[in-house]
């Protein structure tokens, strides 16, 4: 184990340890197809001679592009293993967003996943002079693509297999060149405020920082994984790569992005992670459905869940439960939570977490509630994931756990979290004064995150330091943690809350289409498009009471009963990434939204009661059109603080 420092070294070492043990599986044409551990030792090996036979070589970056392949996989260790640097970048990126970090990161070659992926390759690549080669896993559709820059990875493990032959000793002499300080992989952030930046992390960074983390959740060599979240992301790299070859785990490709819920009930996964966005969205697929069953299994759902909200999260804590509600919990388990989890592929599961940004206390505890161990976890590509993770039997929904070993925190003067760790990067790959904003020479880094350490330990997050503000009155008011409170009903999809030196705190709000058009269809309510269904007076009624709800908890809250919403407005469109509204992880830019909407929060704080809007959208195939509305503002009833109730 101490010699093995590289993912190539953990692979051979591996191969050793349970060779015969599964190391990946994908779904392809509805069958599952499995690769042992030497299997994949083999694969890598081909690809890493391929690579190397078309003259990649120690230094060079290797782009990815794709959706989570075991030949994409498999490829980024087999560019380590000939001392290169994998550059993952977003399958969904667009050409543009593609091209500044190929360009950035100076890719000499790129392995797309598909037809689609070598599209948009080929369209930048005359603006993107250093990329030589474009490699491809899946050539259905490209029969006629004739560019001598054009390369099939089977082509690519041809070659090597060709030189393994003449010198079968290229590729074990290669590995061991291969050292625990060597570069990586390079990761670029999703680009929330600015150009993404590239985090150049090393394998001490990775492999020591998964070791401890696995220490601390107790991973199994028996686990079972979904990788189904973007490989450019730094969170995929560690739970579908680091952790499985440190543990020797089995990591499980999905058919499709279309295909995971399915997928994810035929794998039954043991060790789960999602980003807020999708347990958000797997509830509203809940409360959906609910809506959609008979009135006797809607009125048992409702009861079980009640009860489960009461009792759930301390029968999971092992905390004492009187034994008439145990009785209950375990019927409730057989009628409603047992169903229920299977349902979404979760019967399996020991442990899940979140992270990427604060997930609603309430769908948090949603999900505890039916004996699902979710948990919190608080880190960043800069930290090589993991700074806290929450701890068994000590779950709190407002904080995010206790630092992970090796780590050391500390809270500064202006309320910021900073952290010093085994995993903080390197460097912003050529960006020395964001390095030097970001880490103090003894290694601290800054997260840009307010928090306060509890005298427990756990460390609670408020929100982004730079969003946390404050109205004239000096109420303080945390944006995201608005949103998040939104987020929870499921007609809400995304909010955009504002507040900072303003008389009152305002939201804009995109609807779910999905659960909303299910909830008007049931009232027949006709409706011909996103925007049409948005402007409906019924519809504004119905979030209407989600934010008078939201003001309600709010009010129950001395510290925040002065941040309540007075005014919202329904956007008349989603908010998205490829109009630069989200970031491709789908964190909201705030910043940037309230720039491209000022007409509408101008209006919000106005005593206005309509807007007309003109925004500029992206389609899928590249045109850029408008879309021009006029959007109603609803004022809200704001809740009187419990104190005062108190008071009367």
């Amino acid at each position: 184990m101490a010699n093995a420092d590289t993912f190539p070294k953990l692979l051979d070492e591996n191969v050793t340890r349970f060779g015969r043990r599964p190391a990946m599986r994908e779904k392809q044409y509805g069958i599952w197809q499995s690769w042992t551990w030497s299997e994949a030792r083999d694969e890598v090996r081909a690809l890493a001679a391929g690579l190397a036979a078309l003259g990649l070589k120690r230094g060079d970056k290797l782009a990815i592009i794709g959706d989570n392949r075991p030949r994409l996989y498999w490829s980024m260790v087999a560019a380590q293993a000939i001392g290169a640097i994998p550059l993952p970048i977003y399958q969904d990126a667009i050409a543009a967003e593609m091209q500044f970090v190929l360009d950035h990161g100076e890719a000499r070659f790129a392995v797309a996943e598909d037809q689609e992926q070598v599209d948009k390759l080929i369209e930048i690549k005359a603006r993107c002079p250093r990329l030589e080669k474009i490699l491809y896993d899946e050539g259905r559709g490209m029969r006629h693509y004739e560019q001598p820059y054009l390369t099939s990875l089977d082509d690519v493990q041809a070659r090597g297999r060709e030189l393994l032959a003449h010198d079968a000793g290229f590729y074990d002499r290669e590995v061991a060149k291969g050292t625990g300080d060597d570069v990586a992989i390079i990761l670029y952030t999703s680009g929330t405020t600015g150009q993404p930046k590239g985090v150049v992390l090393s394998f001490d960074n990775l492999i020591v920082t998964s070791r401890n983390s696995i220490e601390f959740q107790n991973l199994r060599v028996d686990e079972e994984v979904l990788a189904y979240l973007p490989m450019a992301w730094v969170g995929d790299n560690i739970f579908s790569l680091a952790q499985s070859y440190v543990t020797g785990f089995c990591v499980n490709c999905p058919e499709s992005s279309g295909t995971v819920m399915q997928d994810l009930r035929e794998i039954g996964p043991t060790y789960f992670f999602a980003p807020p966005r999708i347990w958000e969205n797997l509830l509203t697929t809940v409360m959906i459905r609910m809506e959609d069953a008979g009135w006797l299994k809607r009125r048992a759902f409702h009861y079980f869940m009640a009860l489960a909200r009461r009792v759930g999260s301390r029968i999971l804590d092992r905390k004492p439960v009187a034994l008439g509600d145990r009785v209950l919990y375990w019927l409730g388990a057989l009628l409603v939570y047992g169903p229920l989890k299977n349902t979404l592929g979760f019967t399996r599961v020991r442990q899940a977490y979140t992270a990427g940004e604060a997930i609603g206390p309430d769908i948090f505890e949603f999900f505890r509630s039916l004996g699902l161990n979710i948990k919190q976890l608080y880190g960043s590509t800069e930290a090589s994931v993991f700074v806290t993770l929450q701890p068994d039997g000590n779950i709190q929904p407002d904080t995010v756990g206790t630092p992970v070993k090796g780590v050391e925190l500390k809270i500064a003067e202006s309320g910021e979290v900073l952290f010093r760790s085994p995993g903080v990067f390197r460097e912003y790959y050529k960006n020395p004064e964001a390095t030097a904003e970001a880490k103090t020479p003894d290694g601290w880094v800054h997260t840009g995150d307010a928090g306060i350490m509890g005298a427990d330990g756990q460390l609670k997050i408020v929100d982004r330091a730079k969003d946390v503000g404050r109205l004239k009155d000096g109420t303080i008011v945390a944006p995201k943690f608005l949103e998040n409170k939104l987020k929870f009903f499921p007609y809400i999809k995304e909010a955009v809350a504002f507040g900072h030196g303003r008389d009152f705190v305002t939201a804009m709000i995109s609807i779910d289409l999905e659960a909303v058009g299910s909830w008007s269809e049931r009232r027949n309510l006709p409706y011909s498009s996103y925007q049409e269904l948005a402007a409906k007076p019924q519809v504004y009624d119905l979030i209407q009471g989600c934010v008078e709800q939201v003001n309600r908890d709010l009010a129950a809250d001395p510290q925040l009963a002065g941040s309540q919403i007075r005014r919202f407005v329904l956007l008349h469109k989603e908010l998205d990434a490829d109009d630069g509204e989200l970031t491709r992880t789908r964190k909201v830019r705030r910043g940037f939204i309230g720039e491209k909407y000022r007409a509408i929060v101008d209006a919000l704080y106005s005593d206005r009661d309509v807007v007309n809007v003109e925004a500029q959208v992206k389609f899928e195939d590249g045109r850029t059109g408008t879309i021009k509305a006029t959007l109603a503002i609803r004022d809200a009833a704001r809740a009187e603080p419990a104190r005062l109730k108190l008071a009367s």
